[in-house]
């Protein structure tokens, strides 16, 4: 009995995908919070608690503490302290890790958005901007690119490719929810740390993620619905490692 388990794992593992087989331990990840400000102006945590709690989840699921890498606005409030973001500092560190590991890339960016992109600090990130990021640090690696913004739907259609997996919290002509000054996640990320350890892949993670912020949003009586976008490539889902 334990020779034929022992061949029937042997088989499973030589039928596994290189990138799947190795799980995410040789995979490098930016996690950024790109504000600190509720709608209204007023001064909040949660996208910096998104960002260190999706970090966590990263880890739980078997990327290295030393690959997962945090970004934030105000780094000195937090311990361990993330590095401080900006836009070429993110780019430099993607592609640090990409030169350090030779599994995929895993980006995840929690902020306010608008229909040109995501903020980051007093700035923007533009689809464009996110692409030339990724192409130049991840290439043809599988990658996973999830942005929790309002109208984060304009990422999908510049970042999809066949080894892209590409998540947003809305549609490119909505807003997404949870912003406000005493919410301790936005809708999305809440749903996605949730999510984390009910599935065991990604596709599962976004169809929980969907799921939920579709109840929310209902439960809440916000409207019209966010509607999470989901871009998967012909060739991502086989490389893409079970948790």
């Amino acid at each position: 009995m334990r020779l034929v388990i022992a061949l029937a794992a042997f088989v499973l593992a030589g039928a596994l995908p290189a990138h799947a087989a190795g799980g995410f331990a040789d995979w490098g990840a930016i996690v950024v919070a790109g504000d600190f400000h509720a709608h209204d102006g007023s001064e909040a945590e949660f996208f910096d608690n998104g960002r260190r709690d999706v970090a966590a989840q990263l880890q739980r699921i078997g990327f290295a503490p030393g690959n997962v890498i945090q970004f934030s606005l105000r780094p000195e409030r937090y311990t361990p302290q993330p590095l401080r973001a900006d836009k070429q500092a993110i780019a430099n560190t993607l592609w640090d890790l990409s030169n350090r590991t030779a599994g995929g890339c895993l980006i995840y960016f929690t902020s306010h958005g608008s229909p040109s992109g995501v903020q980051l600090g007093d700035g923007m990130i533009a689809p464009d901007d996110m692409a030339t990021m990724v192409d130049n640090a991840c290439g043809d690696r599988p990658t996973v690119v999830i942005v929790s913004a309002c109208f984060s739907g304009v990422f999908v259609p510049v970042l999809a490719g066949a080894n892209r997996f590409v998540f947003t919290a809305a549609r490119p002509d909505r807003a997404s929810f949870g912003c406000g000054q005493t919410d301790r996640y936005t809708f999305f990320d809440e749903c996605m740390l949730q999510a984390f350890p009910a599935s065991h892949d990604f596709p599962g993670l976004a169809a929980l993620t969907r799921a939920c912020v579709a109840a929310r949003e209902k439960k809440e009586k916000t409207s019209p619905p966010s509607e999470p976008q989901l871009s998967v490539g012909a060739a991502v889902a086989a490389n893409l490692p079970h948790w």
